[in-house]
């Protein structure tokens, strides 16, 4: 989840007593060190539990049970499969189950470099073990089954053991691969285009300990010739080696520093789920993700096997005006300015990216293999790059007459390094703007999977609905709460409000739904309860605690300094809000919250603030009446209401059978009781969403750009949630209006 982070110099007095005690701590001459710097890693145990004792809102008790916790996520961490790991590793690292907080305290490495070093060699063995298991034909003849639930597994005795689970393991995954290419061609033979999982990503699920699943259509051309089953058999083999030896090549390019943070983590989550450590390239990822926009050739890249793989061009940035840059070329070198190349050809990923990022103005040169196996040298001057996705989009659609604005915020975006950048305050405002000129009639504001972000962006957005007043509470260790107000008179909407949130809508997005709730501005709708995640984050630069340090970059840590609370006194804190209307989603009953994560804080309360609710809704109580009899009455809703208790009686199902009988047999059930939920994704709603003017200017010129909001359109027509959350506008509506265009849907996702 994305915390909500506060501005460092509104809260910066929380971290006055730490900065200062730290001056006198850390203000020490550090020499340079290698890479891996056994100093530098005691310094960082010793700054990150020095300033989250002193600045976290509940520092835990760093004891025996402390320590137990960061045993038992750091094993877990290293090896969530107990596919490197025997039961003898187990036995070695266990000494040291109780003694990890006395270890913390005295700077002591021990137990991370044991259990590093045993990583370390057990992952080379394990190559040797699916390279031989690879290297001849499966028997899919043989009755025997293999439990996906590795957490309730032991860990292998020996060898033998551990080589028998690498061996079902990616028997199940080359099982589920062959199977859907027999059924590929068994359909085509019928003329029968079925969707199924490609084969590719079925290795790679199964790397992930993900279960087989039918999700994706498979295109098969119809001049191609059947393959027999020991040719296809094969195939899935070779592709299973090449999704693992990907794997390991990712596993390889991480270095010490890297499984370093991981213990680092095991540590600071055991105060909190949402303290965490940031190593550098973390922080700058964190950062970019905050703000939108960095500084560089704007290219996503991807590892592939030895080589740096050009996998998007973001639309916009330096590299995609250039038209020179393609997605599937291969970086061999990059160059700056005019200086030597050089060959990043098996470089780590992180580095590659660190050489071609650069301030904006300045140039880089990569020499690339292109897709037709020319090597070329492309030029390109770094610019500041904005990750489109990152940011608020409308659309516009007319229904029953009258216009509405659908806004969707993926997040509470902030650049924390220019306040005149953009932010999620001001772009929403500027979108609430833009389509009360196009005469809209209510606006939905879509926040769902919105894991939160910056607080002051919350306050300012909430306060574009409002005439002024509390917006949210918030607390830190031992003082006094603090209101936060908006304070500007001015409302920018004043009509019909819709907030859709669902389980996933988090932090800052419950800090807007739970104020919209408490005035009962609008009307909040969807899951049953959102994420659950009532806690303030702010993150520290490490590097400002050291003085004249040259071990180099020491990262950031992220920590929970404030609680925050509804203006009505409530906590978010691990209830969440609960929607006016609830609508049935496919992960409803799934444990996915605050609630089911191990350290969460506790629920509380404070006393509420003085709020005057509003009364300019006259229709409020009726809308959400109307929407909940639509709901239940809805053939379509009790669809995925049966769907999602069907996805949860499944998650207990772990054990498949490895003989291709029984597999087909198990997944033909499978298939079959899931093509009942089938019209679910096939429902369409048969509204049209158009974008704004200033919008289809832009699409005009960007190709890109147009292709993506076509795509949002499209899913915005096929949302049966949109849908209702356009129903509850029409309910909102001062004056009747015409449902002469609106057509019978009641059976229609049924039907479809």
């Amino acid at each position: 989840m994305n915390a909500i982070i506060n501005f460092m110099k509104r809260h910066y007095k929380i971290l006055l007593t730490i900065i200062v005690l730290s001056i006198a701590l850390f203000a020490f001459n550090i020499k340079s060190k290698s890479e891996s710097d056994p100093e530098k890693d005691k310094l960082l145990l010793e700054l990150l539990t020095f300033v989250i004792e002193k600045g976290h809102y509940s520092p835990a008790n760093i004891d025996d049970n402390f320590s137990k916790g960061v045993y038992k996520e750091y094993i877990q961490a290293l090896d969530p499969s107990k596919r490197f790991f025997l039961q003898s590793d187990i036995n070695d690292f266990s000494k040291y189950e109780t003694l990890i907080d006395d270890q913390i305290l005295n700077k002591d490495l021990t137990f991370f470099t044991l259990t590093y070093t045993r990583l370390m060699e057990r992952m080379e063995e394990s190559k040797k073990l699916y390279q031989a298991i690879l290297s001849t034909p499966f028997d899919y003849t043989i009755d025997e089954n293999f439990n996906t639930d590795y957490e309730k597994a032991p860990y292998a005795k020996n060898e033998k053991e551990l080589k028998e689970r690498w061996r079902k393991q990616i028997k199940l995954s080359a099982l589920s691969s062959l199977t859907d290419r027999l059924k590929i061609q068994e359909n085509r033979a019928k003329g029968i285009i079925e969707d199924v999982k490609s084969s590719d990503e079925e290795e790679d699920a199964l790397m992930e300990n993900e279960e087989p699943s039918l999700v994706k259509k498979k295109v098969v051309k119809d001049d191609e010739k059947p393959k027999t089953f020991e040719e296809l058999e094969k195939e899935t083999r070779v592709n299973a080696k090449k999704s693992l030896d990907e794997y390991f090549g990712f596993m390889k390019d991480l270095n010490q520093n890297d499984w370093f943070s991981v213990y680092i983590n095991s540590i600071t989550s055991r105060f909190d789920p949402h303290t965490n450590y940031f190593a550098p390239e973390e922080k700058v990822r964190f950062d970019v993700s905050m703000s939108g926009k960095l500084e560089g050739i704007g290219a996503r890249l991807q590892k592939k096997n030895d080589f740096t793989e050009i996998s998007e061009l973001i639309s916009g940035g330096p590299a995609w005006r250039g038209k020179k840059l393609e997605s599937g070329d291969l970086i061999m070198k990059v160059g700056q300015g005019v200086s030597e190349p050089v060959d990043v050809v098996g470089m780590r990923l992180d580095d590659v990216v660190k050489k071609i990022k650069g301030p904006k103005g300045t140039e880089v040169r990569l020499t690339v293999k292109k897709v037709d196996g020319t090597i070329k040298v492309i030029p390109i001057i770094r610019d500041v790059v904005e990750i489109e996705e990152t940011y608020v989009k409308s659309s516009v659609v007319n229904k029953n007459g009258l216009n509405y604005g659908v806004i969707y915020l993926p997040k509470f975006y902030i650049d924390f390094e220019n306040k005149n950048g953009r932010d999620a305050g001001k772009d929403i405002a500027l979108e609430v703007e833009r389509l009360k000129k196009v005469g809209i009639d209510g606006i939905v504001l879509d926040v769902r999977d919105d894991g939160g972000g910056s607080l002051s962006t919350v306050v300012d957005i909430a306060g574009l609905f409002i005439d002024e007043g509390p917006i949210v509470q918030i607390k830190s260790a031992g003082r006094k709460k603090e209101v936060l107000y908006d304070r500007d008179k001015k409302i920018e909407w004043d009509g019909p409000l819709v907030i859709m949130v669902n389980s996933f809508s988090a932090s800052a997005s419950e800090i807007l739904a739970a104020a919209i709730q408490d005035y009962k501005r609008g009307v909040i709708i969807g899951s049953k309860q959102t994420y659950g995640k009532g806690t303030v984050q702010n993150v520290i630069d490490l590097n400002q605690f050291v003085r004249k340090s040259s071990v180099g970059d020491l990262g950031a840590l992220k920590t929970t300094t404030q609680k925050f609370y509804r203006i009505n006194g409530g906590s978010t804190q691990l209830e969440g809000v609960s929607s006016d209307v609830v609508m049935p989603d496919r992960y409803a009953y799934l444990k996915m919250g605050e609630r089911d994560v191990e350290n969460a804080m506790p629920w509380d309360k404070i006393d509420a603030a003085e709020y005057t609710v509003w009364t300019k809704n006259a229709n409020f109580n009726k809308a959400i009446s109307n929407s909940k009899s639509r709901i239940a009455s809805s053939e379509n809703f009790k669809l995925i209401d049966e769907n999602a208790k069907w996805i949860d009686s499944r998650t207990g199902e772990n054990t498949y059978s490895l003989n291709i009988d029984k597999f087909k047999l198990a997944q033909k059930a499978i298939e079959e009781k899931a093509k009942k939920y089938k019209p679910i994704s096939q429902y369409k709603n048969h509204l049209q969403f158009t974008s704004l003017p200033y919008e289809v200017d832009e699409t005009s010129k960007d190709v890109v750009l147009k292709e993506k909001r076509e795509r949002w359109h499209e899913a915005l027509s096929k949302d049966i949630y949109v849908e209702e959350a356009l129903n509850v506008l029409d309910d909102l509506q001062s004056k009747p209006i015409s449902k002469q265009h609106e057509t019978s849907k009641k059976d229609k996702l049924v039907k479809s």
